[in-house]
């Protein structure tokens, strides 16, 4: 049963007022910022989906820019890496020049300045750096020079001169998310860049009788290859050849000892797991020292650098040895120029690849915005519409309000 005193009416009519102002109110703000959830409360199934497709529009852009900065990159290191390779084409010329025979010794020094002249390039190519300060070549090692010019008279020349290039970079990569679970390499490691040569590695170490004393692991190449103890050595092939490393290992049928290749042009690192002792053991590293120059003194190495093969044409004009530089160093030129012309080729595909991923974030982009808009956005003509029809009630009710404040209980009462 309803009570009736002078102050219901005037509660019925604040509550309705009260009421159609908010509605009012909201539709206002919808209208405002074009959104029609202002709180979770409003559509919580709406909202939820809302917030998932903003949080995926979030990533696509952090997506899309990781893209475009890697690609960036690939455009200065395209841009060294060119460079060098147009330095070796030159250096293969001045190497048929000088094997045809028709040249003095007196030609083939002169011809040598000019072969140091452009080893000085390369080693400036392989220090470069990119517009945000990073080294180009050097791997994860951000900061640091890759490749280190051990300076020293040759030939006489009375001028120090570059006798070795060693490499201080790493042989890992940072990699960089361009997709949900995609990652690419946003660099190029030096030894694999600036190398002329498959490098093999001998070890004069007796390896039939050997078996791995405990679980421990052994790093080739970057990769991490789990032993268990028992192993012998042909299980440790094995195990290496699976692994996915570039390397190929087998058995040495007259030393019997490990011999390892790499399967394309690069420096081989190899070191023992953290405790572990199983390439020392085997006469292949220094135990305790870091690669790539940890290379145990009885192991016969070859394949050498880009800069070894530039460094052995030079020597070989001062020296005047036509012969050497026809056949070795020749060879080993050909062969800079074939890794380096594969790596532009590995670089120019990982650029265009990241060309093919910004064109789907960018469709992927705009379907996923217009998923989140179908959610979240207001339909502006119906709140428009929706917005009159509150005023209009709003000002009945005002207009009834003014009505009813005439009467008293006394009206009641007649």
């Amino acid at each position: 049963m309803t009570r009736i005193s002078t102050n219901l009416q005037h509660d019925d009519i604040q509550r309705s007022l009260r009421t159609q102002e908010s509605r009012v109110s909201t539709l206002n703000n919808q209208m405002a910022s074009q959104r029609k959830i202002q709180n979770l409360r409003d559509d919580p199934l709406s909202a939820g989906h809302s917030i998932r497709y903003q949080s995926y529009l979030a990533r696509l852009e952090r997506f899309e820019n990781n893209a475009k900065t890697v690609n960036d990159r690939y455009k200065v290191t395209e841009g060294y890496m060119d460079q060098s390779l147009q330095v070796m084409q030159r250096v293969r010329e001045l190497a048929v020049t000088g094997a045809n025979g028709t040249y003095t010794k007196e030609d083939l020094k002169n011809m040598a300045s000019e072969v140091n002249e452009l080893l000085n390039e390369l080693v400036q190519d392989g220090n470069a750096t990119g517009p945000d300060g990073i080294r180009l070549f050097s791997g994860t090692k951000s900061f640091t020079e890759p490749f280190e010019p051990i300076m020293g008279d040759v030939g006489d020349s009375g001028v120090p001169q570059v006798k070795e290039v060693r490499y201080n970079g790493s042989v890992g990569t940072k990699d960089v998310e361009v997709d949900e679970q995609a990652f690419v390499p946003t660099d190029q490691a030096g030894n694999r860049t600036f190398w002329a040569e498959r490098q093999s590695l001998f070890s004069e170490v007796d390896a039939t009788t050997y078996a791995v004393k405990r679980d421990t692991s052994i790093e080739v190449d970057g990769v991490t290859v789990p032993l268990n103890a028992g192993d012998n050595v042909h299980a440790i092939i094995a195990k290496i050849n699976d692994s996915g490393a570039a390397v190929k290992a087998r058995l040495d049928p007259i030393t019997n000892g490990l011999n390892l290749e790499t399967t394309d042009a690069r420096q081989l690192w190899l070191r023992d797991g953290e405790g572990g002792d199983v390439l020392s053991s085997l006469g292949m590293v220094k135990a305790g020292q870091r690669p790539p120059y940890n290379l145990s003194p009885s192991v016969k190495v070859s394949g050498g650098s880009l800069f070894d093969a530039v460094i052995e044409l030079r020597d070989s004009m001062l020296s005047g040895d036509q012969e050497r530089i026809g056949s070795r160093v020749l060879g080993a030129v050909d062969g800079a120029i074939d890794n380096l012309t594969t790596r532009l080729a590995e670089i120019g595909s990982r650029y265009e690849r990241n060309q093919m991923t910004l064109t789907r974030i960018d469709s992927q982009a705009v379907n996923v915005a217009a998923a989140e808009s179908r959610e979240a956005d207001i339909d502006f003509t119906k709140a428009v519409t929706d917005l009159k029809m509150y005023e209009y009630t709003q000002q009945a009710t005002l207009s009834t309000a003014g009505k009813l404040y005439s009467n008293s209980l006394l009206n009641y009462l007649k």
